[in-house]
């Protein structure tokens, strides 16, 4: 007794003015607040651990990709940047051939002089005056890689955000394009080709729904590995965008090779005097594309009787086009081949064919009618503005005269 009252007696003399039970509650109450603190920090540190833990875990897991809100916090990306990475997902979509020629197939056609309401469609692009700018999707169809894509660099060089670019290659073909190039993540979900089959026109088709879905695309060419441009890209671009047809070879052939192809169980759906031949290579307005998409009557009838030696990719299209858009056409194609050698494949070009004077035989070779948006009729010698079949060692001649010849690069 004697210890406790000694305590109590120092305690009084420490805090004369607290009386004993005011020094029991604030006893009380600051353990409380220590407690709280304690809390506080300790949920705090757990829930910085646990965001730490879940970054962690989404840098390290390779099929999800970063959310766009976390870029523009984090690595303050540009609006342009968002508008690539949106376009990177649709090319990386995975809905089936179906799924996907049913969701083009609902789209509507806008002008580049309309402004849509939908805000759905990505990759629109649009000016100061709030006017869409048209771009041009350059469709590449390849079995494996592009061995004259450095060509097609420096022929796109400058002039981002005036096109856009598929590639439909090999599913298991495994290469890849460096970041700077203009080729980089523009592969599309694809199957794999096979030379006379549907499977080519199935390609065709899966090129032009992708391109498609962006809305800013309204001229669409059809390019092979072994194409080269014959001009720069504004006066390619400005030969597209003049004019309101398409440019889809499609002629009557009475020959073997031609009519001789026609299955006659095609009737009454496509009848002889319908049936058309023209080159695979085409180049399309949006407008003729979604009906292209949207065709899937005709498409059956040539998937079940035209097998070789009908070749679908040869007959599909320019039989379509006859048959129910003539108008939207011009009726030749743009690319140039050479069928001067006989057989089922046009000519090849290697090294030493490469020169100013060869080139420029194809640029002016012949004389043709361009139809102007202006309702300007034009004869020009400007008929050919992509050929083909070059191989992968015409690059280094082509990038050496092509400032001089063509115009642009290196």
């Amino acid at each position: 007794m004697g210890i406790i009252d000694h305590k109590s007696k120092k305690e009084e003399e420490q805090y004369p003015m607290i009386s004993k039970p005011l020094r029991l509650i604030l006893l009380q109450k600051g353990s409380y607040v220590l407690s709280s603190l304690f809390f506080v920090f300790g949920f705090s540190v757990g829930l910085f651990l646990c965001l730490q833990l879940k970054a962690v875990h989404m840098s390290t897991t390779t099929t999800q990709r970063q959310p766009l809100w976390s870029t523009l916090l984090f690595n303050h990306t540009t609006t342009m940047d968002i508008k690539q990475e949106l376009q990177l997902q649709v090319l990386q979509h995975n809905m089936s051939d179906q799924e996907l020629f049913t969701k083009v197939s609902s789209l509507s056609s806008p002008t580049p002089s309309s402004s849509s309401s939908s805000s759905s469609w990505l990759g629109r692009r649009h000016n100061n005056d709030g006017k869409m700018v048209v771009k041009v999707a350059f469709m590449f169809m390849t079995g494996g890689r592009l061995p004259l894509a450095g060509l097609w660099e420096k022929f796109f060089e400058g002039h981002e955000g005036f096109y856009s670019i598929y590639v439909h290659t090999n599913p298991s073909f495994q290469d890849s394009f460096p970041e700077t190039s203009v080729f980089y993540s523009r592969r599309i979900p694809s199957q794999p080709v096979y030379w006379g089959t549907s499977s080519m026109v199935d390609a065709e088709k899966r090129l032009l729904a992708n391109a498609l879905l962006d809305e800013s695309n309204q001229r669409f060419v059809l390019l092979s590995d072994s194409c080269i441009p014959l001009y720069n890209f504004t006066t390619i671009y400005d030969y597209l965008t003049g004019t309101n047809l398409s440019f889809i070879g499609s002629f009557d052939d009475p020959r073997k090779s031609g009519r001789g192809r026609y299955n006659h169980k095609m009737y009454p759906q496509i009848n002889i005097t319908h049936w058309r031949k023209g080159s695979q290579w085409f180049e399309t307005t949006r407008e003729l594309a979604l009906h292209i998409i949207a065709d899937t009557v005709y498409y059956k009838v040539f998937d079940e009787h035209c097998k070789p030696p009908c070749y679908m990719d040869e007959h599909y299209i320019p039989t379509l086009v006859h048959m129910l858009h003539g108008e939207m056409s011009a009726n030749r194609t743009l690319t140039w081949v050479d069928w001067s050698k006989a057989g089922p494949h046009p000519g090849r070009f290697i090294w030493p064919d490469i020169t100013d004077e060869f080139l420029n035989r194809i640029r002016f070779k012949e004389e043709c009618v361009y139809y102007g948006r202006d309702g300007e009729n034009v004869t020009t010698s400007k008929c050919f503005l992509f050929a083909r079949k070059f191989t992968a060692e015409t690059l280094e001649p082509l990038l050496r005269i092509s400032p001089l010849v063509l115009g642009f690069g290196p």
